[in-house]
Parts: C-alpha cells; sequence; structure tokens
C-alpha cells in the first residue's frame, strides 16, 4: 500500500450498487486525495447513489470489458469487486460476473456479508433488505408483515459497518476470508419493536405463514477471525443502525 492517499489508486466495480456505492463514498471521504474509479454498467445500480462521487466512472458491463484497452498498463492498489446480478435465478457464471484469482502474488480478501440494510438500497426493490421494507410499511401506516411467529432470527449489520470492514481490508497482511455481520441475531419480533420505537408507531406485527419450505431461520457471524486480524469492530447494534437508517430515510 502506499504510504500516502495522494498516491492510492482504487477501482469499485459495482461501485452505484448498494453496499458499493455506500463504499465508494465512503472511501472518497477518508481518502480525498485517491484516485477512485467506479466501474458499474447500471443493471442493477443506480446512478442517483453516486451523488456527491467527484471521481471516474467506467459506464461498462464488466464481464465483457476489455481491460487492457480502458486502462493500458495503468496499476492500481486495489479492486474492491462488488459487481455481481443479484437475481438468484440467474446461473450463468460469466454474466453475473464472479471474481477469479489471475496471479499468485495477489493478496484476495473474501467477505461474507450478512444480512446488510442502510441507505441506497430503495432502488433494488424486492431484494432489499428486511429493514428497509418493513419501515416502508409501518412508516405507511401498515402493519409489519413477517413470517410466523416472528422468532426467526438474522445477523443484520448496518452498512457502515460493512463499509468499515471493507476497507479495513485494505491493510491485509495476506489473503483470507472474514464475516461481516454484526456478531449478534436478532429476532424478527426485536426488529418490528426496534422500528416502533423509531418511527414513533404502534403496529404490532401481521403474521403471515411462512411460504419457503428450507427457510434459513437463524443466522449469526462469528467475528472472532474478522476481529483478531482486520481489527473489525462493529458500531451499530440494531437499535442504532435503525436509528440511525430512520433519520436517512426520513428525516426524523
Amino acid at each position: 500500500m502506499p504510504s500516502t492517499d495522494s498516491s492510492l489508486n482504487l477501482i469499485i466495480t459495482g461501485g452505484a450498487g448498494f453496499i458499493g456505492s455506500n463504499l465508494t463514498l465512503a472511501l472518497q471521504e477518508r481518502f480525498p486525495n485517491a484516485r477512485l474509479t467506479v466501474i458499474d454498467d447500471f443493471r442493477s445500480g443506480d446512478f442517483k447513489n453516486l451523488a456527491g462521487y467527484h471521481g471516474d466512472l467506467v459506464a461498462q458491463n464488466l464481464a465483457t470489458l476489455d481491460w487492457r484497452e480502458q486502462f493500458g498498463e495503468e496499476k492500481f492498489d486495489a479492486i474492491f469487486h462488488l459487481a455481481s446480478i443479484t437475481d438468484t435465478t440467474v446461473h450463468d457464471q460469466f454474466i453475473l460476473p464472479f471474481a477469479a484469482a489471475k496471479s499468485p502474488d495477489w493478496i484476495i480478501i473474501g467477505l461474507r456479508y450478512f444480512n446488510v440494510y442502510g441507505p441506497r438500497e430503495a432502488h433494488k426493490g424486492g431484494p432489499a433488505s428486511m429493514v428497509y421494507h418493513l419501515a416502508q410499511q409501518m412508516k405507511a401506516g401498515q402493519r409489519p408483515r413477517i413470517f410466523k411467529h416472528g422468532e426467526q432470527k438474522r445477523d443484520f449489520v448496518y452498512v457502515k459497518d460493512a463499509v468499515e470492514g471493507s476497507i479495513l481490508a485494505l491493510e491485509a497482511l495476506q489473503s483470507g476470508i472474514y464475516n461481516l455481520g454484526c456478531g449478534q441475531a436478532r429476532s424478527f419480533n426485536e426488529l418490528v419493536d426496534i422500528l416502533n420505537k423509531c418511527l414513533g408507531t404502534k403496529l404490532p406485527p401481521d403474521y403471515i405463514d411462512n411460504p419457503h419450505a428450507h427457510y434459513q431461520n437463524f443466522t449469526e457471524a462469528d467475528l472472532d477471525k474478522v476481529r483478531s486480524t482486520l481489527g473489525y469492530a462493529p458500531q451499530f447494534p440494531l437499535e442504532e443502525g435503525v436509528r440511525d437508517y430512520v433519520k436517512w430515510l426520513y428525516g426524523s
């Protein structure tokens, strides 16, 4: 890594997407003199997510991009690879596009994002987070619809924590795979209670049948490895993350 951010040259693929745009804007703030390049074909990203971004933008499909024609022999200090198609019905690996290592000398960091929620996700529509969808229902005065009987648990991680963990990966000395979560499983019922408090509502859940035969009822990130190796320490428990998000969404 260069000693100063003025010599940093970074690429963010999928930089107009949910996590990608939050990461891009955080990198711009953290390293104001660095050169940033976003690659995004806006298939699932949103140009509005990059409001305030001052770096370069390559509006092309990463899977078909001629890297040498676009960048020549230019060298980059790191590539944050967040470009992929999140539609789970697409199985063509060339279209998706997942990454493949080109050199054994590269340091490759794989990050397992758990249930990320936060600003700049609305463009995702249905795949947007449960936090977003329930907040929208409740803000409209509707009872939040969750599966019976709200006892399922998820590791909900605020996007600001996910971004911080991603930036910490810049300092990794060797390749590795890490979990990025909050480190605590919280129930759907707890989420509804927190949203009621943040929104000033008193809407009870509307319990519905779960149509999924093989539904995952519990997720919780083991953070021991990422804490000890990268120094990751999430700052937003669900209460704080939802409060910050609601303020961003509705200005209250």
